[in-house]
């Protein structure tokens, strides 16, 4: 290897390193309270639909204030922006311990994911510009196993400080980890190479009109809000399960059964070499299809099973979402960060009415019905993926 390619593999580690903290950043406060929401429920005298609402607030704002974060990162360039807005996350996280009311609450998570497009879109069209070939692939593979580990750190931490301390103090110490993250990120996320500047917000935005009208797109959006939806209903709505007979599981407990996550920080960085050999719609549609699998599997009532159930469809999960990101990136032109934007606000408008309409099931036909519903939307995004789906013109004979 010569000294100039030694060079060059340092730096693609350096980059995948560090788009995977961007990634642990992005997830470490978004679903924070799914490990506390039963215990939110008792304290705040709310119901479990009630409850949701401070999982539905955040994801609601993200997808309200992603597709003008691209356009302004278009501008403003990609690594400015993603270590501004993972530093600004603290000040709401923080001031989220000061809430006393459920409106309170649900109030500052709204204002935390009015950050968290910033790192969400942003790193997307960064990875889209600075990596190619089996490059992107990987690296997206990183940033999605970031995403598995700040959200299991998010929640367990969150779970284990509320059971000892009480919820308030859980937004304390997320604070100070969202300020320790922002600051190492900027010291460890290479500056763009092949960012190309708009001249102005206007032109941006102009972008937008010509992603809507992009078939393909359209497609990798529509996949994206189905796959938010289910795992935001499984892991939103499992917690009321295991903590009623026969499980009983306390709070500390409801947090160390998002460690299922990590069978997808095994499993991620593997599908960065399959989405590489196979393409995203191939992978995407089988990996849909073990995360069905698993959410039949949490029917079972014995613990040992539904966590089995709940890892598969952990890693299911995360690898489809790594397939989408793969090929939104691969899908857009100029203007990858409004793409990425309007994808952003699509998945997390999956998000928010995966945090919902799954309750209604769960109040009208308990944990199976939630499941049904599940399942449903999972076949339908492998269809979708299968059917509509296609690769780029450069990536065609490969299979991308």
């Amino acid at each position: 290897m010569t000294a100039v390619s030694a060079h060059d593999a340092q730096g693609a580690d350096m980059r995948a390193w560090a788009v995977g903290l961007a990634g642990f950043c992005a997830f470490l406060d978004l679903y924070a309270t799914q490990g506390i929401l039963p215990l939110l429920s008792r304290t705040l005298n709310v119901t479990a639909l009630e409850a949701s609402a401070t999982v539905s607030a955040t994801t609601t704002a993200v997808a309200l204030a992603a597709p003008f974060i691209g356009p302004l990162a278009d501008v403003l360039g990609r690594k400015r922006v993603i270590v501004t807005a993972a530093l600004g996350l603290a000040l709401p996280t923080l001031l989220a311990a000061s809430a006393s009311t459920l409106h309170e609450l649900s109030v500052w998570r709204f204002m935390q994911g009015l950050f968290m497009p910033a790192i969400f879109a942003v790193t997307i069209a960064y990875v889209g510009e600075e990596c190619q070939g089996p490059g992107l692939g990987r690296t997206m593979a990183a940033y999605v196993t970031g995403n598995i580990l700040g959200g299991v750190c998010g929640r367990f931490v969150s779970a284990l400080v509320a059971a000892r301390f009480g919820w308030q103090w859980s937004f304390v110490v997320l604070g100070c980890l969202n300020l320790l993250a922002g600051g190492a990120l900027w010291w460890l996320l290479p500056s763009s190479r092949y960012f190309v500047r708009e001249k102005n917000i206007a032109t941006s935005l102009g972008a937008l009109l010509v992603h809507l009208r992009n078939p393909r797109l359209l497609a990798g959006y529509l996949v994206g809000f189905n796959i938010l939806f289910s795992i935001v209903g499984v892991f939103t709505y499992v917690n009321f399960q295991l903590a009623a007979e026969p499980f009983r599981l306390g709070t500390v407990a409801l947090g160390s059964v998002f460690f299922v996550y990590l069978a997808g920080a095994v499993v991620t960085p593997v599908a960065g070499r399959w989405l590489h050999r196979l393409g995203s719609r191939a992978v995407l549609a089988l990996a849909m299809l073990v995360a069905s699998g698993g959410v039949l599997l949490t029917l079972v009532r014995e613990l040992p099973v539904v966590l089995i159930g709940l890892a598969l469809c952990a890693a299911g999960i995360f690898v489809c979402q790594s397939a989408a990101n793969s090929y939104v990136a691969s899908s857009a032109g100029r203007g990858r960060s409004s793409a990425a934007g309007l994808y952003v606000a699509v998945y997390y408008l999956g998000g928010t009415v995966g945090a919902t309409a799954p309750g209604f099931a769960y109040r009208s036909g308990g944990w199976t019905l939630c499941v049904a519903l599940i399942v449903a939307v999972q076949i339908l995004t492998a269809a979708v993926a299968l059917l509509f789906w296609r690769p780029p013109a450069c990536a065609a004979a490969s299979g991308g």
